[in-house]
């Protein structure tokens, strides 16, 4: 069964491009036991993006929430965390609603650019300027983590920091094919302004998905 309203697409099936299970490797849950589901579909399109292959959503096998919630169930971790892809192009409700029965904590890792749905206890905020976020998402982010490509991203950075709640926490991460370069920017810019915190792909340093 699936309803489209604006640009959500409502349905208790979801295109998964991958699931897994593994170590959060940026932010503030960095380094914590999560289990990742992938979905397909994106229409943001960012050229430097390392999961291109989720931007098409009939790509990727739709599989029922309640069996993506049960295959989850079966690690030992806790957090589960919702990514893509643009995983808010799709509603979430049934999905965080199942997660949080069997005892998740839902997290979301989006560009903002389409409504929330769904109940989420942690909302990561990355924008990108291929399509701006939207105001409501900007003010409920926990954490902002903002993907340094060129030194003008240190303005953009500070201009939605800018639009967040008081508590959200901020990051500076290095586009991983520019780090060499970003990394000691990036470290003299936090060492300056430091209201910021470094996010650094670990996942990517310790070979894990």
């Amino acid at each position: 069964m699936q309803t489209q309203t604006m640009n959500i697409i409502q349905t208790d099936t979801l295109p998964v491009m991958e699931a897994f299970y593994t170590l959060q490797g940026e932010g503030f849950y960095q380094g914590q036991a999560a289990y990742f589901i992938r979905l397909g579909g994106c229409d943001v399109g960012c050229h430097w993006c390392d999961v291109k292959d989720s931007w098409d959503i009939d790509k990727h096998p739709r599989q029922a929430v309640r069996e993506i919630v049960d295959t989850a169930a079966s690690q030992p971790g806790r957090i589960a965390v919702i990514t893509g892809g643009e995983p808010l192009l799709h509603d979430l409700t049934l999905l965080t609603k199942y997660l949080h029965k069997a005892g998740f904590r839902t997290h979301i890792e989006t560009s903002g650019s389409s409504p929330i749905s769904g109940s989420l206890d942690w909302i990561t905020l990355s924008p990108k300027k291929f399509k701006a976020p939207l105001t409501e998402v900007t003010q409920r982010a926990h954490e902002l983590k903002v993907v340094i490509y060129n030194k003008s991203d240190f303005a953009w950075a500070e201009k939605y920091a800018a639009q967040t709640n008081k508590h959200c926490k901020l990051y500076l991460q290095p586009e991983w094919s520019r780090a060499a370069e970003m990394t000691p920017l990036i470290v003299d810019y936090i060492k300056e302004n430091p209201q910021w915190q470094l996010s650094l792909q670990i996942h990517k340093y310790i070979n894990v998905p």
